[in-house]
């Protein structure tokens, strides 16, 4: 039986995430079985429940993560590939597959919040057409074809997958919310850090057919079991299948600046992954650096997200924003502008992959900035965490087009050293300006806007 303190909690547990039971539930409340269910909950921040279920969540990260996060390796051999090799917009698979798992979330994250009772089934489907997607791209014999089934299909069933977890983890983690994003979302470097040398070894022996079918399987065996372990912490009762959405914070100034940090610092975000292995090719380097170049960003990525959710759960959401848009300036502008070695190619994947890969986590900060700037106790994490997302997806759907673009006007090939020389300079310094302006609600902090 959990002690008073304990109980205490948990009832402000429940009244900061919108759990809270309107006055014609009180019957039920009241009631010895919901009594004894609310007391013996398991501890939210610690214990073995809460640790087994962050194991299931990294794990399921891993598996919807780890390919959209590794699709340079995939980029690099439809460019290569006779079959794709003239038909151009092999990027936009990539960028389409990410931005749609972005930009649809928040469409997700209210359904899930209006029925709450769905997510695992929600899960579950998203899960047979993530598998689906994968084998269906496998038969495909077009770049159109590869969008529809890898980027489009896969997509759709990553975010069925996927969100729910993100409606559940703040039930879980309160007091560490955002070390426990942090946690969480380094799963996709983990997955990233093997993932690049695996599909390369699996394209360049066996071709793009077997190489989906192979990571399809994997995701099934994978992911099947995980979500087993990701289940709710809180009751559902009839009133929160009917619980007000709330959105207030749409019509303020700080959730704008955020957002618009977000939107730009998207822009440039995913270029450095998807053309990591080709930028290699072009400075003479052996054929291992692009793929070793992915695996220690996503090496670093996985230390930048726990150490921006660390400060996140210890300082304003503004200084853990500073913190990434400076590590990214010097990571692009001088470490990836300046590279002409592996050594220097190393530097930047590992410097961007900490501080560009982790700007993400900066998102369970903001939303708790808006909890706590609209003293409302119903804005949902998950919402506002969703929202960021699309934020993003709409960088990732825009990004690939408009590199390819870049790339076709960039002028300054031969003319000058390193990678600004190298035929990617146009896309190095857009990148770098992105990732400058991705700092905007430090400036607004700095005006006292936020």
């Amino acid at each position: 039986m959990a002690s008073a303190a304990t109980s205490t909690q948990e009832l402000n547990t429940f009244s900061e995430y919108g759990w809270r039971e309107a006055n014609s539930d009180e019957q039920q409340r009241a009631s010895p079985e919901y009594q004894e269910e609310y007391q013996t909950l398991p501890p939210a921040d610690s214990g073995k429940d809460a640790y087994i279920f962050l194991a299931a969540c990294i794990m399921l990260e891993a598996m919807v993560w780890g390919l959209p996060f590794a699709f340079g390796v995939f980029q690099e051999y439809y460019d290569n590939e006779e079959a794709f090799a003239n038909q151009g917009g092999s990027a936009s698979i990539g960028t389409t597959e990410s931005g749609i798992m972005y930009f649809a979330s928040p469409f997700v994250a209210i359904t899930l919040q209006r029925w709450p009772q769905y997510r695992r089934h929600a899960s579950c489907c998203g899960l047979v057409i993530m598998v689906l997607s994968l084998v269906a791209a496998s038969f495909c014999n077009s770049i159109a074809g590869l969008i529809g089934t890898q980027g489009v299909m896969y997509a759709i069933g990553g975010l069925i997958l996927y969100f729910p977890v993100m409606s559940l983890i703040t039930e879980w983690f309160v007091q560490r919310r955002g070390l426990a994003f942090g946690i969480m979302w380094a799963g996709t470097g983990l997955a990233g850090t093997v993932l690049p040398f695996l599909l390369q070894w699996l394209l360049n022996s066996y071709g793009y057919r077997t190489t989906l079918r192979v990571w399809a399987i994997v995701i099934a065996l994978f992911t099947t079991p995980s979500l087993y372990f990701i289940r709710p912490r809180l009751p559902i009762t009839h009133a929160n299948n009917f619980r007000p959405i709330e959105v207030s914070f749409l019509k303020h100034l700080p959730f704008w600046l955020f957002q618009t940090g977000n939107i730009l610092q998207s822009f440039g975000y995913f270029l450095p992954t998807l053309y990591i292995p080709s930028f290699a090719t072009s400075l003479g380097l052996p054929s291992f650096v692009g793929p070793l170049a992915l695996a220690l960003f996503n090496v670093a990525f996985t230390l930048g997200a726990v150490l921006i959710g660390f400060l996140v759960d210890r300082f304003h959401v503004s200084v853990a924003i500073l913190t990434c848009t400076l590590g990214q300036m010097l990571s692009i502008f001088i470490f990836w502008g300046l590279a002409s070695s592996q050594a220097m190619l190393y530097v930047f994947a590992l410097t961007f992959g900490c501080f560009g890969g982790a700007f993400s986590c900066t998102w369970s900060g903001c939303a708790r900035e808006m909890q706590r700037r609209e003293k409302h106790e119903t804005v949902d994490v998950s919402v506002v965490v969703a929202l960021m997302g699309a934020g993003k997806g709409i960088g990732a759907v825009i990004s690939g087009p408009l590199s390819e673009r870049l790339l076709a006007i960039d002028s300054w090939e031969g003319t000058v050293g390193g990678g600004y020389g190298s035929g990617y300079g146009v896309l190095v310094v857009f990148t770098g300006i992105c990732a400058t302006l991705g700092g905007t609600a430090c400036v607004g902090r700095l005006l006292r806007l936020i």
